[in-house]
């Protein structure tokens, strides 16, 4: 057994503790825990959406506890600032100016998780800032570089109110490899659970009591990049995923429909995937595969993680953005079920 191998078997069982650690403290969100550990082995970005209260930050706080690294959150206002994130000035005790680390500064090279609450509430100069420590994991601050080698960025919108509100370009979207839902559990015996088992209703206890440093931090990237290297993607399934690219941009000449919702195809897609896109498809496919216990992609990966990883990258045509929570689920079932599947 190489070093790889030795990485991905010691690698594989940390992520299958780190699901059953997050499961103790957020209950019926089986599929977006999966998602989110998927995104976390493949150093991914992630936008949440769903609605308010349904548990997106103690979701969130549950990952970076159970990693082992810091937490940092910051909630979007139209008033914000890119210095905001960075730095805050205040007047101390003794009635002089100070200046205090912002939230991402604030746990340094410590930060795991960054959650911009919100996002498409604050302005454009500040999406940018965000977008290059995305990029670069870095920013420039106090004359000096801070580097943040483990962050990942999750943000979620503001999808009801529109006042004040600066959506995030299509061009940034991309910048993100998932878009992952967070709904209300379906399930009564989840429900009754939120609702009426105290130990849910003290955020901060239920967050102390799960297990710390499950994953091993200083060497998550050497393992992230040995799942990528080390699971395989066959010729065939290559072929696969370049049909399911070309069916982004042009659904209709792949026999996909949406009559049901009175849309015709050919006037739906302005613009499919990107190359980013589709890598980022492949490098979440990998990991899944992983976690499978799998050496190698099988159809049912890139399945599985399609509809997070494409849904939200895809430019509509103007006239069809306001119903895209309608319309892009419908689009993906229609790529997953016409594109043929070796």
């Amino acid at each position: 057994m190489d070093r790889d191998e030795r990485l991905m078997s010691d690698g594989r069982a940390q992520a299958l503790a780190l699901e059953t650690a997050v499961a103790g403290a957020v209950v019926g969100q089986a599929r977006a825990i999966r998602r989110i550990t998927t995104a976390v082995f493949a150093r991914g970005h992630v936008l949440l959406q769903g609605d308010v209260g349904v548990g997106k930050t103690t979701l969130l706080r549950a990952f970076a506890q159970a990693m082992g690294g810091g937490f940092g959150r910051i909630e979007g206002t139209v008033d914000l600032m890119p210095n905001d994130l960075l730095y805050h000035t205040y007047i101390s005790a003794e009635g002089r100016p100070a200046v205090e680390a912002g939230p991402l500064l604030r746990e340094a090279d410590r930060l795991a998780i960054f959650f911009f609450n919100e996002i498409n509430r604050a302005r454009p100069q500040v999406h940018a800032l965000l977008l290059r420590a995305m990029a670069e994991r870095s920013v420039q601050a106090f004359n000096r570089e801070w580097r943040f080698p483990r962050l990942q960025v999750f943000a979620d919108r503001n999808r009801v109110e529109r006042e004040e509100t600066f959506e995030i370009a299509s061009a940034a979207r991309d910048r993100f490899m998932m878009e992952i839902a967070i709904d209300a559990p379906a399930d009564e015996e989840a429900r009754l659970a939120l609702a009426f088992d105290p130990r849910f209703h003290d955020t901060d206890a239920l967050i102390g009591a799960l297990p710390s440093g499950v994953v091993d931090m200083d060497g998550l990237i050497e393992l992230a990049a040995a799942i990528q290297r080390g699971v395989a993607a066959s010729e065939t399934l290559q072929r696969y995923v370049l049909r399911l690219w070309q069916a982004t941009a042009r659904p209709q000449d792949h026999g996909i429909r949406l009559d049901a919702l009175d849309v015709d195809t050919a006037d739906l897609v302005l613009a499919g995937a990107s190359p980013r896109g589709i890598g980022m498809l492949l490098q979440a496919a990998r990991v899944a595969a992983w976690i499978e216990g799998r050496s190698h992609v099988l159809p049912q990966d890139i399945q599985a993680v399609f509809p997070e990883v494409m849904a939200h990258r895809l430019c509509f045509q103007p006239v069809h953005e306001l119903r895209r929570a309608e319309l892009a689920p419908a689009l993906m079932q229609g790529l997953l079920a016409q594109v043929p599947a070796p």
